[in-house]
């Protein structure tokens, strides 16, 4: 999956939005300032939660790794885009995206449920 497919994708998730941030790195957030992707300008990195129990499982698999600074909170970084396949990448974003909702206040979550 091509940089822009990826970032349009995002941006269809629903409430979600984009930002750039600390020099250079793309950030996709949902109500205000929860991330739950960001993507690397100069390379071709992208980042994203999973859930905990999938954490380790995904760590191990070539081309992955703990993402830095954000792997306590089970961020994962793909070092390579063809470590996922296509239909995989977007349903961990998506997973990514309903876990970052799961967290926020009930009156905030309507509307931004897949």
């Amino acid at each position: 999956m091509r940089r822009e497919t990826i970032a349009a994708f995002c941006l269809q998730l629903p409430g979600a939005r984009e930002d750039y941030k600390w020099g250079g790195v793309r950030v996709f957030s949902v109500a205000g300032n929860k991330m739950f992707a960001t993507m690397d300008l100069a390379g071709d990195g992208v980042s994203f939660k999973v859930a905990a129990e999938l954490f380790l499982g995904y760590v191990d698999r070539p081309g992955i790794r703990p993402a830095p600074y954000l792997a306590r909170a089970h961020w994962i970084s793909l070092t390579r885009m063809d470590a996922l396949g296509d239909q995989e990448l977007r349903d961990l974003l998506t997973r990514s995206h309903q876990l970052v909702v799961s967290k926020l206040p009930k009156r905030q979550q309507i509307g931004l449920l897949v």
